[in-house]
């Protein structure tokens, strides 16, 4: 596939050079080398396969619990966020607790994400710019950051990515009037019924969004989850469980160079990238699926072997560690309504069994135990 022309640099009156992207899609037909279809139908497959064994959960809500606190954390440590998944989750489980800024940064996409789940899935909400904003208000909304970033709304200045000024800066997205028409154009590319594969359009539709930057911060978090809902909403995922983030963390210097090498032509080696993580994302779920059913099937063997009350007590306990791995004494009296002494009872037999452990050993008051062969399988 030839370079195609996304935008060019052209200088501005202030003394820097701006990108200033083309008509969007690009005149003419994108055509893709055999490679990158034969891969497009390869993960599509794997898609319609994720879909398929994912409907075989019988608490699949409480897997893409967990999958939303896994993207969370990888797309906020794209942005240079320190804390981790587990952080996350033991955040919820105390959430009167004084929240680190960098755990909070996590617990603030999830909330975004949540959101974008609930508007498309009960207000039928089409994929426009305005479901973007919304997306990016929940997300920035009493956020840590270190500019303001006008949550919910496209900026009304220049911004740069690197460099400490747009004359030095690495690129310098749109000016303010020109991304205005480049989201124009990728607000009717998101709708319109044309010929282009789903995946690959996808593909375009992310690169597109980073590459006009329309935020004054959090573009890339909220660029990411676009894709997830963008498939989901053309039906390719009965439930939103196909997230990329953890790739393009573990690839991130890849994944800059190719979003860098899109906004001048390369369109062939982005997509082929954006494939790669789809194929390599849904064969990890895929194999995800697969060993938490494997762990309930051995962990409900192991409540049975318990007397009959004590079966019953740990029963009402094991199914709601699936969405919440991390708990305390009060997370168990609230699920089962039992009284302090109750509940520890119940965790101590789950200790016992060797299905949570006690987070921090060496901690004495407020204890938290985690159901750790289950969040590892995420983890890894």
């Amino acid at each position: 596939m030839k370079s195609v022309e996304i935008g060019q640099l052209e200088d501005q009156k202030e003394g820097f050079k701006a990108f200033i992207p083309a008509p969007f899609p690009p005149k003419g037909d994108l055509e893709f080398t055999p490679n990158i279809l034969k891969k497009s139908n390869e993960a599509t497959r794997l898609l319609g396969k994720l879909d398929g064994i994912t409907k075989l959960l019988p608490d699949v809500d409480f897997f893409l619990s967990m999958y939303l606190r896994k993207d969370a954390a990888s797309s906020s440590q794209i942005e240079g966020t320190m804390a981790t998944m587990i952080d996350a989750i033991e955040a919820e489980v105390q959430p009167n607790a004084n929240i680190p800024q960098d755990v909070d940064d996590i617990l603030h996409y999830i909330k975004a994400l949540h959101y974008g789940m609930r508007r498309v899935k009960n207000d039928n909400f089409p994929m426009a710019l305005r479901f973007v904003r919304e997306l990016h208000k929940q997300l920035m909304d009493k956020a840590r950051t270190t500019h303001f970033s006008d949550p919910g709304e496209f900026r009304k200045s220049q911004n740069w990515i690197g460099g400490t000024k747009p004359d030095n800066a690495r690129f310098v997205p749109p000016p303010v009037e020109e991304m205005h028409t480049a989201l124009a154009d990728l607000e009717k590319f998101m709708h319109s019924n044309d010929d282009y594969l789903t995946l690959i359009k996808a593909a375009l539709i992310h690169a597109q969004f980073e590459t006009i930057h329309p935020f004054l911060d959090g573009n890339g978090r909220t660029g990411r989850m676009l894709i997830t809902f963008y498939l989901w909403k053309e039906g390719y995922l009965e439930k939103p469980v196909l997230f990329l983030s953890s790739f393009f963390k573990k690839h991130q210097e890849v994944y800059y160079e190719r979003l860098f090498g899109y906004h001048f032509g390369n369109i062939a080696e982005w997509v082929d990238f954006f494939l790669d993580g789809i194929i390599e994302i849904a064969n990890e779920a895929i194999d995800i699926v697969s060993k938490i059913t494997a762990l309930r099937e051995k962990d409900v063997l192991k409540v049975q072997t318990l007397g009959k009350r004590a079966s019953e007590s740990a029963t009402l306990v094991l199914p709601k560690l699936y969405e919440q791995p991390i708990v305390n004494v009060a997370s168990v009296q609230k699920w089962t309504g039992f009284s302090r002494v109750g509940a520890q009872a119940v965790i101590n037999r789950l200790i016992e069994l060797g299905i949570l452990i006690p987070k921090d050993k060496n901690r004495k008051y407020g204890q938290s135990y985690i159901y750790k062969k289950y969040v590892d399988i995420f983890s890894d």
